[in-house]
């Protein structure tokens, strides 16, 4: 039997859940399965209300007719301090007595809402809730689901503050899965979830100091699941700890599930802010006029999504605020802003000397290593790593999100790195830690094994690995007699990750000859077919000026024509000899070529050949040719001489390196460093492979004749 208004038997919190979910049968037809939570969730949260405020019903009600005329702030802490709780609710009706009037339970019902405190009607207005009430109202299914809601007993003598947060937390865990075309947008699996935070906590040791207190903080919190993680395995190391919550969403109906979840559980909601992190930053300074730092930070920041709509503010803070700012590292291409939410996280890091921080933040490949040297994204990467912040990165299995399959990474950083770890970055190959799903959910068909499930202590597994820092670590993956020992882990100092891209360059050799094909070619170049164009405005002095340029390139042509017949179509292989020639010829017949001209007749006659003698400049130094450059990464530890002597002069020795044109930029392949060779199968296997499937479509069509 269940809690129920009833009975005094207290069920599990998942029981519970179960129990309050399976109202949505009476949902069903005017509502989806995705819609239920947009009726479940707010109506959980009015009724542990509800029963919270039953015992100081009366006493608010008379306090407020004493006080109702004094400022809004002082009935708010007059009444919060009858109530014991962060709210009150104004209206002499409650969840039980909404029934007594069926014909006016949708009026009642939102005057009853409208009675509590304005942190509980915010964000009943971020639920929409009132769009709920209407509908079920029409469909007439509201005075039923009512009745469904007043026979859950939760009042806090039968469920308490914890287990209520553990029901509430499993409503929300059951909306998103059965609405996993879109939870991914602002739900991580409980698992990852659980992984990310035994990454971040297990090397702390002073978690278990006595009423230690820490801050979490997560700028793209969803619903709230990775701070009540977090607070729940702090809690379950130190049940006399005191984790203090902040958490930042767009998302209105995100924000509202984890500010009621704040508020379920005797949490500090006021620290759940809604708005864009980006734009409007809640968490910048305290009112002190200190700039706000946090412990732990924990995100899983929308995936591969664009930020058009911030980029002039992001913009603005980049370029006038550069490192003061929070996004002084670079700005990564505008269709991904996940790199964005890293160096917001890093911008509220602690000091070292203050304690320092550590963040966990979840990625697709994209940060990785898209971006080449000198590109935003490159810059942020080697920001971060050659500040010694990046402590590992561990791949995760594919298929693990609601709403994608794509490969993800947990990123793990700090400032206040373990002596061993200075200088160093972990990878962790953690692809084939998964058990399958038996049924899937969404695109999410693997799970990572926990303990707690009769699983394989995958969890456990990988943070074990994490914590043992070892390079080279390796694992037995696979079953049923296939099984292979893989490497799991290796250790890479940071600049391993670094790379100078060098432009290669060859000299430009050309030959010059004025036939007709290449004279002909000169009326394609921007110089000449501008001598005819004019940007005067008024009529007749543009085209007078047309009618000059027109004449002028004639002239240019009888030049070259000249010069074709005098030279008798010499081939010159040294542009210093063809110029020399074509200048006499010019001063003969005094058109004197400007530079720009003089430039599209060489671009016009000139042909590459890899015969003719090094165009060289005014200074005698090789031209280059912008066909025949090349780029090389060389690694950071490598000198570019020697690789340059190894790996580029022995094919083309007349290269140089253009130094001016070099950056150094930073990429992580993890996939890379894990990639296993795995030889083709032998040509005998495959002949005797395709000789049976021939048997077997020989057979098939015998079958078929008979």
């Amino acid at each position: 039997m269940m809690a129920t208004k009833n009975s005094s038997t207290t069920a599990t919190h998942a029981e519970m859940a179960n129990f309050i979910w399976n109202i949505c049968n009476l949902l069903r037809g005017p509502y989806k399965r995705n819609e239920y939570r947009k009726v479940i969730l707010p109506l959980t949260v009015l009724r542990r209300f509800d029963c919270l405020l039953v015992p100081t019903k009366e006493l608010v009600l008379q306090e407020y007719a004493e006080i109702k005329n004094k400022p809004e702030s002082v009935i708010r802490s007059k009444l919060q301090k009858i109530t014991g709780l962060p709210f009150y609710n104004l209206s002499r009706l409650t969840f039980h007595t909404l029934l007594d009037d069926p014909e006016n339970l949708a009026p009642n019902l939102n005057g009853y809402i409208n009675g509590f405190s304005p942190n509980v009607r915010k964000i009943m207005e971020r639920f929409a809730f009132s769009q709920q009430i209407a509908k079920m109202d029409e469909k007439n299914l509201l005075y039923e689901v009512i009745k469904a809601f007043d026979t859950v007993n939760l009042s806090p003598d039968h469920v308490d503050n914890i287990q209520m947060g553990y029901i509430f937390e499993e409503l929300i865990r059951i909306g998103s899965e059965q609405s996993n075309e879109e939870a991914g947008e602002h739900f991580t699996p409980r698992e990852v979830i659980k992984l990310i935070v035994n990454l971040l906590l297990s090397p702390e040791k002073d978690l278990a100091r006595s009423h230690v207190v820490k801050t979490i903080f997560d700028p793209a919190c969803g619903t709230g699941g990775m701070l009540s993680v977090a607070e729940q395995y702090i809690h379950e190391l130190n049940n006399e700890a005191k984790p203090l919550l902040y958490g930042q969403d767009l998302n209105d109906e995100a924000w509202a599930i984890c500010k009621s979840d704040m508020l379920i559980k005797g949490e500090e909601a006021d620290n759940i802010r809604l708005g864009d992190s980006f734009a409007k930053d809640s968490f910048s300074y305290s009112d002190s006029g200190e700039k706000i730092t946090f412990d732990y930070m924990l995100a899983n920041p929308p995936f591969g999504v664009e930020w058009k709509t911030q980029q002039a503010f992001i913009t603005k803070e980049y370029e006038t605020l550069g490192y003061n700012g929070r996004f002084g590292a670079g700005l990564p291409r505008i269709n991904d802003g996940s790199l964005l939410f890293l160096q917001h996280m890093i911008s509220k890091m602690c000091p070292p000397e203050k304690g320092g921080s550590r963040i966990g933040i979840v990625f697709n490949g994209s940060p990785l290593f898209t971006g080449d040297a000198g590109s935003g994204e490159s810059e942020i990467r080697r920001w971060i790593i050659e500040n010694d912040w990046l402590e590992a990165v561990v791949a995760l299995p594919d298929q693990l999100f609601y709403n994608t399959g794509i490969s993800t990474y947990i990123w793990v950083l700090t400032n206040r790195k373990a002596e061993e770890r200075k200088g160093k970055v972990q990878l962790i190959d953690a692809r084939q830690f998964f058990v399958k799903m038996k049924k899937s959910l969404g695109n999410k068909r693997n799970k990572i094994g926990e303990k707690d499930e009769g699983e394989p202590d995958q969890i456990g597994e990988i943070t074990r690995i994490y914590g043992a820092f070892r390079d080279g670590e390796t694992r037995l993956i696979g079953t049923n007699g296939d099984e292979k020992s893989v490497v799991v882990s290796k250790i890479f100092d940071n600049e391993d990750f670094g790379y100078q891209k060098i432009t290669v360059e060859r000299p430009l050799r050309l030959n010059f000859q004025a036939t007709p094909e290449r004279i002909e070619r000169i009326v394609n170049e921007t110089a000449f077919q501008n001598l005819a164009t004019s940007k005067k405005k008024d009529g007749e002095m543009r085209l007078k000026e047309i009618g000059a340029g027109k004449q002028r390139q004639q002239e240019i042509r009888a030049l070259l024509e000249a010069f074709a017949e005098s030279s008798g179509g010499k081939c010159y292989k040294d542009r210093i000899a063809f110029l020399r020639d074509l200048r006499a010829m010019d001063r003969r017949k005094g058109v004197l070529l400007t530079a720009a001209e003089l430039k599209a007749v060489l671009n016009a006659l000139g042909e590459r050949d890899e015969t003719a003698e090094i165009c060289r400049d005014s200074k005698g130094n090789p031209e280059p040719d912008a066909d025949l450059r090349d780029t090389e990464s060389v690694p950071l530890k490598e000198s570019i001489e020697e690789y340059v002597a190894r790996e580029v002069l022995p094919h083309v020795p007349d290269a140089w390196i253009d130094e001016k044109r070099t950056k150094v930029g930073y990429e992580i392949p993890l996939n890379r460093h894990f990639y296993q060779y795995e030889p083709p199968r032998s040509l005998e296997e495959i002949d005797a492979e395709i000789k049976a499937l021939e048997r077997e479509i020989l057979a098939l069509l015998e079958e078929v004749a008979e």
